[in-house]
């Protein structure tokens, strides 16, 4: 029996956070892709608390006409920039099923430009 794409992505989301579990001090960075935007959370998963988020609707980053690729990368950087000022350094990357290449691998790679360790 053949999989669907959301199937399987829910699979894989389910086998990666069996070992991901965000605190205050290391909460979890989770992503979402859609086909038109892009969101990150960090997320303090024994609050049940999003500590902060960033998402390419924010004004600032929906105003610039870029493609999706950049468009992840701003979202990244503005996420690393809030984590900062709410003291966060540290996190635990969540894919959430999506394949680690593409809009996912951008957002994460300017994260690390900002200034967070994962």
């Amino acid at each position: 029996m053949a999989l669907t794409k959301q199937n399987r992505r829910l699979r894989i989301k389910k086998r990666i956070r069996k070992s991901a579990f965000g605190t205050a001090e290391r909460p979890r960075m989770t992503v979402f892709r859609s086909n038109k935007e892009i969101s990150v959370q960090l997320i303090d998963d024994n609050a049940g608390k999003t500590i902060v988020a960033a998402t390419s609707l924010i004004k600032d980053i929906a105003d610039k006409k870029v493609n999706k690729t950049e468009q992840a990368e701003l979202v990244g950087s503005a996420v690393a920039e809030k984590a900062i000022a709410a003291g966060i350094t540290t996190v635990i990357f969540d894919r959430n099923g999506y394949l680690y290449h593409g809009r996912v691998k951008t957002l994460a790679d300017a994260a690390r430009k900002g200034g967070l360790k994962f």
